[in-house]
């Protein structure tokens, strides 16, 4: 028996242990208030807790600013960020690209934000898409892939047509929203117009000069703005550390809920902007805005984006293109 356990135990001790998890973890996010959740798990170090409660240990975490659909894809791939904070139209260009690239695949993590975005002008002769001439410029952050950038297409494929989907797309330039926000109000640029999210979608109206053309709810209804996305490779080497991601932009989703003014606070701490607290406060108590892990309307997004050719083909279904852990909760 001695020899046997003896046997046994020089066994165990040759056996290759475990590959653990990731220690440390880089997460970006934007400037924009539909990054919410994000910024409160930064501020209160949520991931942190939440990776010691399963057993993880410590966790390090950076925290990265980036904005633009094209900014935020080309750090992923360029390997500079592991999770990332992106608008939906971003994730599924850089999903379609890399489907067939092994070892280079990305998947989604969760939602974020649900809401929409203003378009807002210095020219007082627009009043819709149809008004705008090739003298115009729309400022948004990142051409053709990001949020803003895609959803402009989905109104003018509603104003016009899905064969002129890309009306407008000559008169956008790509700036992130706050030199977008700058460069309007400047007066001093081509740029008379900005595609723009909260805080600088409600800061832009406050000027007289300004006036809002449309919002996006209204033109296509309320969908997913900001989700997480980060490479396959790594969820897939890496899942308690996913599923404590999704437990602290859970408790972070809970916190903004319940507590709207110290929320508001957080985001004035982490992004530097320099709002006041009444105005950030009108964003927050907006009904069409909202936070939660779960997508929406990520078919909506897919489908307009395949009938554009803009993708190769729409997934099968918004759970073909997330991890596991969120499947199992359910969305659309």
């Amino acid at each position: 028996m001695r020899a046997w356990m003896a046997w046994l135990l020089l066994t165990w001790a040759c056996m290759p242990a475990a590959r653990a998890e990731v220690d440390h973890i880089r997460i970006s996010h934007g400037y924009s208030t539909s990054y919410l959740p994000l910024m409160v798990m930064q501020d209160q170090h949520l991931l942190e807790a939440q990776a010691a409660k399963m057993g993880l240990g410590k966790l390090g975490v950076s925290w990265l600013v980036i904005d633009g659909g094209n900014n935020i894809n080309d750090a992923l791939l360029a390997g500079a960020v592991d999770v990332a904070g992106i608008g939906v139209p971003g994730f599924l260009t850089l999903w379609s690209k890399t489907q067939n690239m092994a070892g280079h695949q990305v998947i989604g993590v969760a939602g974020v934000d649900t809401g929409g975005m203003w378009l807002n002008t210095t020219n007082p002769e627009i009043h819709s898409l149809r008004d705008y001439t090739a003298r115009d410029r729309i400022a948004l952050p990142g051409i053709k892939t990001s949020y803003a950038a895609v959803v402009l297409e989905m109104a003018a494929a509603k104003t016009f047509g899905l064969a002129q989907y890309d009306k407008i797309d000559p008169l956008t330039v790509g700036l992130p929203h706050p030199d977008a926000m700058a460069a309007m109000m400047s007066g001093k640029t081509e740029i008379d117009s900005h595609f723009a999210s909260p805080p600088f979608s409600y800061k832009e109206l406050q000027d007289p000069r300004i006036h809002r053309v449309f919002k996006s709810i209204d033109m296509i209804g309320p969908l997913s703005v900001i989700m997480v996305m980060a490479p396959k490779a790594f969820t897939d080497a890496n899942p308690k550390v996913m599923q404590a991601f999704l437990a602290a932009e859970g408790e972070a989703v809970s916190f903004i809920k319940a507590h709207r003014t110290e929320a508001a606070a957080t985001y004035l701490r982490v992004s530097g902007m320099k709002l006041q607290q009444d105005d950030l406060m009108q964003i927050m108590n907006d009904p069409e805005e909202d936070y939660g892990v779960m997508p929406v309307g990520i078919m909506d997004y897919a489908t307009f984006m395949a009938k554009a050719g803009t993708i190769k083909a729409a997934p099968a279904a918004w759970t073909d293109v997330f991890i596991p852990a969120l499947r199992d909760v359910g969305g659309k």
